[in-house]
């Protein structure tokens, strides 16, 4: 028996940040070493992603985890034990045939990605190195951009704003360190500005500023002046980056606007989002058209995509043939990594391999119901993601990560660098490929 070789697959429910329950994976090896991680679970969804296994019945409205933990205890256990962990790919093929849907929705997703991660733990913990060390093997990696909410809205926050994110990025920085610095200071100032004007309401999902703006231009201007007061450049210095999530607003072409009351379709969408290119520093729009809309996002990149990246989320759903096939058509420059959506860590490598080969900025994300696992920051370092996205700049599963990747920077010492501008850069002045990061 090797070190490697898994002896024990546990499975428990734990809570995530929105106080629903998820599932947590514990995969102990014959060496010793332990390998634990929590799946996440989204609000916005896209359709084609792997599907959570939810319970149904009374219990909190349905969505307990019972019969994903299961999974975990039961098939998932008996299947995994006596393999070995040090090879990530037969593990989660394992995960894959045993489950036996093309959508993980027999064992459930939050089973199958939970077990993957805490797999991929267990190897770090023998190989005696920092997970992102371990995924990164000899390669050298940066620290990725960290792009970062500060007002909230969407599914997010009751669809108080019809965006769902505003997030602002710190491409200037010289460190990550420093753009959570400069992040810290706008934030502050965004707050400032709400409470001065009796826009203050809460906290959204992520952490941002749940707002009370009339429409979603005022929350631009909010944050271009945040960043004014914070004492940065806007553009020059601090950017920022939308998540339209524009399936939340409709399908088959046509848009609600709940804010403006009025209900409009694809060109007029690209038309108003043009127009906030045109009057904001505005450098990443995320699902600018809905899932179902192909041809909106070709059009949205063949205008506005040499301006700012078009990233695909709900439309790519971290699956490499569609990543593969969008890029052929030239409808994103870019693409979020989610692993739960994938529902192993072996296909959402797969699908950032298959974003880096067609020059496509990555970006690492977490989801809005998470927790204080950090998987997510070590993967965006080891894989050298050019972003990583997890939230707003408060909640502390939104910390978590932000600090996880403060401890990787400092621990890389001289040689931390810091993806800064590059992570923004168009495809034809990407970054060589890194065939030798592995999962």
């Amino acid at each position: 028996m090797n070190d490697t070789t898994i002896t024990s697959v546990r499975g428990r429910r734990v809570w995530d940040s929105r106080g629903r329950p998820t599932v947590e994976a514990e995969v102990i090896l014959a060496g010793g070493a332990i390998g634990r991680a929590i799946a996440p679970t989204g609000a916005s969804k896209g359709a084609a992603e792997a599907i959570d296994l939810r319970d149904g019945g009374a219990a909190f409205g349905g969505i307990d985890v019972r019969s994903a933990v299961a999974s975990v205890n039961a098939e998932i256990a008996t299947e995994l034990r006596g393999m070995d962990a040090a090879d990530q790919a037969v593990i989660d093929a394992a995960l894959i045939e045993l489950d036996g849907t093309p959508s993980k929705s027999r064992l459930g997703s939050n089973a199958t990605i939970a077990v993957s991660m805490a797999v991929l733990h267990a190897q770090a913990g023998a190989s005696g190195l920092p997970l992102w060390r371990h995924l990164a093997g000899n390669a050298t990696v940066r620290i990725p951009l960290p792009e970062i909410q500060v007002f909230g809205g969407g599914v997010h926050a009751a669809r108080r704003l019809d965006i769902q994110d505003f997030m602002i990025v710190c491409p200037a920085a010289d460190s990550f360190a420093q753009a959570l610095d400069w992040t810290a200071e706008v934030y502050r100032a965004a707050g400032e500005l709400m409470k001065a004007a009796g826009r203050l309401q809460g906290v959204a999902d992520e952490g941002g500023y749940w707002p009370a703006f009339d429409s979603n231009e005022e929350a631009l201007d909010t944050l271009v002046r945040a960043i004014q007061d914070a004492g940065f450049s806007p553009g020059d210095q601090v950017a920022i980056s939308l998540d339209i999530a524009a399936s939340q607003l409709g399908r088959g072409g046509l848009y609600l606007l709940a804010q403006d009351n009025r209900r409009i379709d694809t060109g007029a969408l690209i038309e108003m989002l043009g127009r906030w290119l045109d009057a904001y520093p505005i450098v990443a729009i995320e699902d600018p058209v809905a899932e179902d809309d192909p041809e909106g996002f070709r059009i949205m990149t063949r205008l506005y995509g040499d301006r700012c990246h078009i990233i695909g989320d709900d439309f790519l759903v971290t699956d490499a043939q569609r990543i593969t096939a969008s890029s052929a058509d030239k409808a994103v420059t870019g693409v979020l990594i989610k692993p739960n959506q994938a529902g192993t860590i072996t296909e959402a490598y797969a699908a950032l391999q298959a974003a880096r080969s067609a020059r496509l900025a990555t970006v690492a994300s977490a989801r809005s119901g998470d927790s204080e696992d950090v998987t997510i920051a070590h993967l965006a370092v080891g894989w050298n993601t050019d972003l990583i996205k997890v939230g707003s700049f408060t909640r502390s599963e939104r910390m978590a990560k932000w600090n996880e990747c403060l401890r990787i920077e400092e621990a890389m010492g001289q040689e931390a660098r810091f993806a800064g501008w590059s992570a923004l850069a168009r495809a034809d002045a990407a970054q060589p490929l890194q065939e030798n990061i592995r999962p």
